[in-house]
């Protein structure tokens, strides 16, 4: 396969912050080794083969790579790379640009795959499938279809709710990888170097106190080590030591679980208001004076998975793990209620 120039766009919108941070080549990506190891053998294939690389669909909570394989898989085939997002894709027309002028062999990323319209999503059968779209050109009964060939191209698709994809077009993805959640350790490997790359002096327990409080996300841990650095250059001499990360984590309000005043005041009200549960969730933005769609979607993922609340028939109810680490009493048994049976 002949290599193409490789383009080196900005970035996809609003990711700037990370873009000198992303790593260029899987043999800089630290974690995911499985999802790495499958890809590097159908990266090799296609390009012994002279073909183009199936089309792909990365899924999994947010922060956890998909735009970063994204933008190295085009790196290490050789090919170009265009970005979009669902919902940038109003309509079919949208779309047709980013189709006509792809170049053979090069990769088109959708970025939140799940939120492209019915229609749009239906016109990507053809596209992926025979690398064909039909256009309809006039109207009425002087209407007539064009079938306009592609050059053979590769759709990365990345989503946070693959299961809001249609089954027909979940399906014209050939590879489907799920990315999981990073160990302390992969943490404070890409904290190490990133700091090298920001030229910021770290030491190695700095690393993984800010690795362990990154809610195991390489994103939250990128975000958090742009704060001590800034916090370090502001007050002291620029380089991170562990006091100094933890003062900083601490002015932040970034618990040593990770937790931050949302999450904390989340709890407090379930706890101080509802008795630990159960409470509903329109009740408890409620009472929070926040939005019930900002609780579920941005505050509970992290609680949930830590085993800080359970979601009973009846609402959330706090489990004794999140009295432990608030410190409180847990409710007396006599308190009764679904909780009951999270503290015997």
């Amino acid at each position: 396969m002949a290599r193409e120039t490789i383009l080196h766009p900005a970035g996809p919108p609003g990711d700037d912050d990370d873009q000198d941070l992303r790593p260029q080549t899987m043999a800089d990506m630290v974690g995911q080794r499985e999802v790495i190891e499958r890809l590097r053998i159908v990266i090799d294939a296609a390009r012994k083969r002279g073909e183009c690389l199936g089309h792909i669909l990365f899924d999994g909570p947010p922060g956890l790579g998909k735009t970063t394989f994204a933008t190295v898989i085009p790196h290490e085939m050789g090919v170009p790379i265009n970005f979009t997002s669902g919902p940038v894709i109003k309509a079919p027309r949208d779309l047709v640009p980013y189709l006509t002028n792809a170049s053979e062999h090069s990769v088109l990323f959708i970025d939140e795959v799940h939120r492209l319209p019915t229609g749009v999503e239906e016109y990507l059968y053809t596209a992926m499938e025979d690398f064909r779209i039909d256009i309809v050109l006039g109207e009425g009964v002087n209407a007539r279809t064009h079938n306009l060939w592609l050059k053979p191209f590769t759709l990365i698709g990345a989503t946070t709710r693959a299961g809001m994809l249609s089954g027909p077009l979940r399906d014209r993805f050939q590879i489907r990888e799920h990315l999981g959640f990073y160990t302390t350790e992969e943490l404070a490997e890409i904290i190490r170097r990133n700091a090298r790359k920001l030229k910021t002096p770290i030491d190695a327990a700095s690393q993984h106190e800010i690795a362990r409080r990154s809610r195991s996300t390489p994103r939250i841990a990128n975000n958090l080590l742009r704060w001590v650095r800034d916090y370090a250059q502001s007050k002291a001499d620029g380089k991170i030591s562990l006091a100094l990360a933890k003062d900083a984590l601490l002015m932040k309000g970034i618990d040593d679980m990770g937790l931050n005043p949302v999450d904390r005041n989340y709890l407090e009200t379930l706890i101080r208001v509802f008795g630990g549960g159960p409470a509903g969730i329109e009740a408890i933005a409620h009472t929070m004076n926040a939005s019930a769609d900002t609780l579920t979607d941005d505050v509970e993922p992290f609680l949930l998975r830590s085993e800080m609340i359970v979601r009973s028939p009846r609402g959330r109810v706090a489990t004794i793990k999140t009295f432990q680490h608030l410190q409180l009493p847990p409710p007396p048994p006599e308190a009764g209620g679904p909780q009951r049976h999270l503290f015997d």
